[in-house]
């Protein structure tokens, strides 16, 4: 892999931001956007993991680069827990939520690809 010189070029961070704009658009949508609590919980969730992919990148050495994609990893699972309780509220459908839950697993699996990638 070549030098990255910008976070925009990470692959894990580029999934994320699709992530986020799928909860973005999950979240615009009544009744869940009448669940302030909720909403605002896994956007922030969402945000976090590019936030954190972001800002691990202009960190000084790999082992603070892969302490804040483990945060952004911890995040990626913070939106798959909120997923299930919007989908047992209804808030979105079975398909919604797999859809959003694959995505997910995804980005886990892009920050760990990488985290390897930086202890080798």
């Amino acid at each position: 892999m070549g030098k990255i010189k910008r976070f925009e070029d990470i692959q894990s961070w580029k999934k994320a931001r699709e992530l986020t704009n799928s909860i973005y658009k999950a979240t615009s949508n009544k009744p869940f956007n009448k669940d302030f609590g909720l909403r605002d919980q896994i956007q922030r969730s969402s945000v976090s993991i590019m936030a954190n992919i972001a800002e691990g990148f202009d960190t000084e050495t790999d082992a603070d680069f892969i302490r804040f994609l483990r945060y952004g990893f911890r995040s990626t699972t913070e939106v798959q827990s909120h997923l299930y309780v919007a989908l047992d509220q209804k808030y979105i459908t079975k398909d919604e939520f797999n859809k959003i839950y694959s995505a997910a697993e995804e980005v886990k699996s892009l920050i760990s690809g990488f985290i390897r990638y930086l202890k080798s």
